[in-house]
């Protein structure tokens, strides 16, 4: 898990850098202040998720519950697509219909959390408090 999830989490990284600059300079003025603040939750909740990937990444040896883990990187990737794909997409064209489609990615991110953290508890040996 952990080269393929770490390197597509960076790739995301640098996508939402780079959407970031692009909305900063290149929509500021095409689009309206609702519809920028719009972009940027979009690129703000790309790069929280891209880097996840990579923590869940760094971490999936350790949390050592295999299934549990990939699947939240997986729910936590699909929900990045389309919870901030949605967010960019309809800031564009203002087809606000894409609004609708915006929170099922934002349940599966949660999803993926879900998975996560019942992973590290799955593994006692993982928690330790000091």
């Amino acid at each position: 898990m952990f080269p393929k999830y770490f390197t597509i989490g960076a790739i995301n990284a640098a996508i939402a850098v780079a959407l970031g600059a692009f909305g900063a300079h290149g929509l500021e003025e095409n689009l309206t202040e609702h519809y920028l603040k719009i972009f940027e939750t979009g690129v703000r909740y790309h790069m929280y998720s891209a880097l996840a990937l990579m923590l869940i990444a760094l971490f999936s040896k350790q949390i050592e519950a295999g299934k549990l883990v990939q699947n939240g990187g997986r729910l936590i990737l699909t929900g990045m697509i389309i919870f901030s794909g949605s967010l960019y997409i309809l800031s564009i064209t203002g087809f606000s219909k894409l609004g609708m489609v915006t929170p099922i990615g934002g349940v599966a991110i949660l999803a993926g959390w879900t998975c996560v953290i019942i992973a590290a508890m799955k593994n006692k040996s993982n928690i330790r408090i000091k």
